[in-house]
């Protein structure tokens, strides 16, 4: 077979170079509980969420939609993992007139930053801890 040759897609004769790479590729995927795992150790106290990213080889960005995805609920985290109520202590007002006006049957919670969370009686009390976990969370 001689006077033939082959011509590759560029339509070049000969073909320039090949590249075979190797290892792990670039765009890596996490499991579900491996990304909750993350999410649970920046959730604890003095835990800061840029150095969890930098330490498992991730750029702090993934951690934090990690975490926006699980206060939607897209992402679920173990119970054990879930941020956790704090005990409620019930202190004295001395103003004249309470700060927040509560209807009978309602819960109001104020926290430290001025936020308050309106719970009225008709919301189910999975609702009630899924919105103390995302105050938790932000």
């Amino acid at each position: 077979m001689q006077g033939l040759s082959t011509i590759d897609a560029t339509g070049e004769a000969e073909p320039r170079r090949l590249e075979v790479l190797s290892g792990a590729p670039r765009r890596r995927t996490h499991s579900d509980e491996e990304k909750g795992r993350l999410v649970a150790q920046t959730l604890r106290p003095g835990v800061c969420a840029a150095d969890v990213a930098r330490r498992n080889g991730l750029h702090p960005q993934q951690i934090y939609t990690w975490r926006r995805q699980a206060r939607r609920g897209e992402l679920a985290l173990r119970e054990e993992d879930a941020p956790m109520f704090v005990p409620a202590m019930a202190v004295e007002a001395f103003a004249a007139e309470p700060a927040v006006a509560a209807a009978a049957d309602e819960i109001v919670v104020e926290f430290q930053d001025g936020v308050r969370l309106r719970i009225g009686a008709g919301v189910p009390a999975e609702r009630a801890a899924a919105l103390m976990a995302l105050k938790a969370l932000a």
